[in-house]
């Protein structure tokens, strides 16, 4: 059985919320206690990020079926699904597979051509690596508006607005996680679900149109192709990672979702 790190909060319907590649479930706070006040909210750390012990092996498929197994075993039967990036296109494909009442995706993975995916890669790859070198000097760079632009400008649209002691924590994050690389390898094999229960589910795909990570232009663009039925969402002036940008547009987005839901 599969036990994750998480942090519940609040009565109603339940309503999961799943965190991308270096990341943990404290990504969602800026927007957690507004769904609360309606939705039953549990905010995962995914195996081999944050407070949950790694897999022996991790892909973005053996993440896909550890939350599964987890929602499982909390006796989750359908709750309602909300991830960014990675999070983003496991909540999608656990939503194919019949195990969500509605989808909320933002910038999901998966959207991309060989050459978004390989700069994605690159990218984290580069970021992670460049963290875990200055780790000694994170809270100095991190305490200027400067320096948060410069070195979190890749997940955040406005960096500079970015607490310090959340954007060190983000950066820490990212350089400690055993699930990481592994992770992040799998990117090159991931294959986006087939469309299944998705088509029967409210689902809505939000980008920010600052997002340098997964590019805002090429890549919605495609999930507007590919997911035609889904509600597509701009978040002017957000990044990779919104809810710290603009956390109102993504409660919103997310309490929209669901009801459309009509349960």
């Amino acid at each position: 059985m599969t036990t994750l790190n998480h942090h519940r909060v609040g009565a109603g319907e339940p309503l999961v919320l799943v965190h991308g590649i270096g990341s943990r479930w404290q990504v969602w706070e800026p927007i957690i206690a507004t769904l609360a006040a309606s939705y039953d909210v549990i905010a995962v750390d995914l195996p081999g990020f944050a407070g949950s012990a790694p897999l022996s092996t991790t892909t973005v498929d053996t993440l896909t079926d550890a939350l599964a197994e987890f929602l499982a075993a909390q006796g989750l039967q359908r709750p309602h699904l909300a991830g960014n990036s990675m999070g983003g296109l496991i909540t999608l494909a656990l939503g194919a597979r019949g195990l969500a009442e509605s989808v909320t995706a933002f910038s999901p993975i998966g959207f991309w051509d060989k050459a978004g995916r390989v700069w994605c890669q690159q990218s984290l790859g580069k970021a992670r690596l460049l963290a875990r070198k200055l780790r000694p000097a994170l809270p100095s760079i991190l305490d200027s508006a400067a320096g948060r632009t410069a070195f979190l400008g890749l997940v955040f649209g406005k960096p500079w607005a970015v607490d310090a002691r959340v954007a060190v924590d983000t950066a820490v994050g990212a350089a400690d996680a055993p699930g990481f690389e592994p992770a992040l390898a799998s990117f090159a094999d991931v294959r986006l679900p087939e469309i299944g229960a998705l088509a029967k589910i409210p689902v809505t795909i939000a980008w920010g149109n600052r997002d340098i990570l997964l590019t805002h232009r090429t890549q919605s663009r495609r999930a507007r192709t590919l997911l035609p039925a889904a509600e597509h969402v701009t978040l002017h002036g957000s990044g990779h990672t919104p809810f710290y940008d603009d956390p109102a547009a993504c409660a919103r987005t997310v309490l929209d979702t669901i009801g459309r839901s009509g349960r």
